[in-house]
């Protein structure tokens, strides 16, 4: 298909920010969209892979700057003028592309299956030249194409499309191109996407208009899937009431979701951002070729640290290295060893259990996984109508340095990527959330050189926005021994800088972290209208993607709550 075809569409969907005009547009043309043209349901989501695959385009700002330079013969600082007076690099490469210098007698029809080809090809390169290698696969694009092509083709390189096609809006889309349009046909089509993770596979199937052949798509090991995600109320007595009675309890690990696939001796490894972290957890596929008795199962974790000499379990930020460091892992996993606490289970022996109860799955888990403290062990759980009980065993979690509890409804389902109603975590009072760092200002005196200052941003889920809330400084340490570090964190950052304005940046939504707060308030100086008052640093959080960070409309419930407890003590 030609590019320009697809671009075409990208305006059309820009053009409207109502959701169900987005979807009669989508759903018209994939009517349209033949089964050989399928990878294209990845561009409508900005991507060029299923999103179980792990590569991903990884194209910086200033290597887009370069292609744009080298396809146009624009100088760089021209395109970086631009850059900060138009504000999105998708806009600067349609405007120079109508005035590029350069000749294009060499350039070609732009097709769907080129752009594929070339962006594919990026995250493959290694060693010496590769950044050269890059910008010529790039450039090689750009010289071919018209400006609305080039807006939508840098917007896809540096992962920013702007269309506001979410999932969601293509389940719809799919459901009104290719059934009736009915609740039933939507809940069938999101069952098959949680189930296979790839948005390609389900469009083929749909278009053949068979709603039984949706129901045939299942769970392939080593095929990561989005992990189920729970909501939060604030008592035991409340998780009853929504829930029901009785209902299982089990520790809120402290820890870091892990997925672990295993087929025969060959095991994978993901985190809930659906990274693959075999390699760094070795001792992990010990404990499952021993201690699991099953030729095939995927199990949902959490990976807890502890202190091999006390035994005591260490918080969260005391192991997160461990997930992104790629070297030295003989000396990690001595210096910070962790334990495997299974809680769910979504596929044993050649069968998907994820249509199963939960009292169902965990009887499997038990029956095939012995205990084994602090290598594998299933997670602390009890079964209870008592709220007492209930309180007895939240203190217990929380005096052994875990988070809180869950509540789950025994006869559940498991519903990937979803944040369900019946999955409940109750946590001390103490508030925290995950935002994303956009911005920061480098520091005086000590911290010089240093990003010292990081400001923070929700998301609007309407919009789709990051918006700011406040500021933080306050929990990252001056020396990397003690913890996270200032340095350490300006080095991740310094890739994701979009604009500098003296000692003050941009940054691009990236990193998540985790924050404990005082008090939310409202407050004209952010644009979200809140402000945290004494935010704190808790950790970097690398294993949670963008998807999965506090919303403003969470923000919102917790000022609401907020006020209510002050109210009533």
């Amino acid at each position: 298909m030609r590019y320009l075809k697809l671009a075409e569409l990208y305006k059309e969907l820009s053009a409207t920010p109502k959701r169900l005009e987005k979807i009669e547009i989508t759903s018209k043309f994939l009517r349209n969209l033949g089964s050989s043209d399928r990878e294209i349901m990845y561009l409508l989501l900005g991507d060029i892979y299923p999103e179980y695959d792990e590569r991903r385009i990884g194209i910086s700002d200033q290597l887009a700057i370069k292609s744009i330079s080298k396809a146009t013969g624009i100088d760089i600082k021209k395109i970086v003028h631009e850059w900060k007076v138009i504000g999105d690099l998708g806009k600067v490469a349609e405007k120079v592309i109508l005035h590029k210098k350069q000749s294009t007698l060499h350039s070609h029809i732009l097709t769907t299956e080129k752009i594929l080809e070339n962006l594919r090809k990026l995250p493959e390169l290694e060693g010496k030249g590769t950044v050269n290698k890059k910008i010529l696969l790039i450039t090689e694009l750009l010289t071919s194409a018209s400006p609305l092509e080039a807006l939508y083709l840098v917007r896809t390189i540096i992962g920013d499309l702007r269309i506001g096609v979410q999932e969601s809006t293509i389940r719809e889309a799919l459901t009104k191109a290719f059934f009736k349009g009915g609740k039933k046909e939507s809940a069938k089509i999101q069952n098959a996407i949680d189930k296979s993770n790839d948005i390609a596979v389900v469009f083929d199937v749909a278009k053949k208009g068979k709603l039984k052949d949706l129901e045939k798509i299942s769970l392939q090991i080593g095929k990561p899937i989005k992990a189920m995600l729970a909501q939060k109320v604030t008592t035991i007595k409340d998780g009853f009431k929504a829930l029901g009675q009785p209902c299982a309890i089990e520790y809120k690990y402290d820890g870091f979701r892990l997925l672990i696939h295993k087929n025969g001796e060959d095991i994978s490894l993901f985190t809930r951002s659906l990274e693959n972290v075999t390699k760094q957890f070795p001792e992990v596929i010990d404990y499952i070729n021993k201690y699991v008795n099953a030729k095939s199962v995927i199990l949902d974790s959490e990976a807890v640290g502890f202190d091999k000499k006390t035994k005591e379990y260490k918080p969260f930020q005391s192991i997160s290295q461990r997930i992104r460091r790629k070297y030295h892992i003989d000396k990690l996993q001595k210096e910070l060893p962790v334990e495997i606490n299974i809680f769910d289970i979504l596929y044993h022996d050649g069968k998907s259990l994820v249509d199963e109860t939960f009292e169902k799955r965990t009887a499997i888990i038990k029956s095939i996984i012995k205990n084994h403290p602090y290598k594998i062990i299933h997670a602390k759980q009890i079964i209870t109508s008592n709220e007492k009980r209930a309180k007895e065993f939240y203190k217990k979690a929380l005096r052994d340095n875990q988070e809180g509890v869950m509540m789950k409804n025994l006869k559940a389902t498991y519903q990937p990527g979803r944040r369900v109603g019946h999955m409940l975590k109750i946590k001390p009072e103490e508030r925290d959330l995950d935002l994303v760092i956009t911005g920061a200002e480098y520091g005086k005196g000590k911290r010089s050189g240093w990003l010292s200052s990081f400001i923070l941003s929700c998301k609007d889920e309407k919009s789709k926005k990051f918006l700011e809330i406040g500021k933080v400084g306050t929990g990252i340490k001056e020396k990397k021994e003690q913890g996270m570090s200032f340095g350490e964190l300006t080095e991740q950052i310094k890739p994701l800088i979009t604009e500098e304005h003296g000692k003050k940046v941009k940054i691009k939504p990236k990193i998540v972290v985790s924050v404990t707060y005082q008090e939310i308030q409202k407050s004209p100086n952010y644009n979200s209208g809140w402000a945290l008052r004494f935010p704190r640093f808790t950790a970097l959080r690398p294993d949670k993607p963008l998807s999965e960070i506090t919303t403003l409309k969470e923000i919102e419930k917790d000022f609401i709550k907020q006020k209510r407890n002050y109210r009533y003590g």
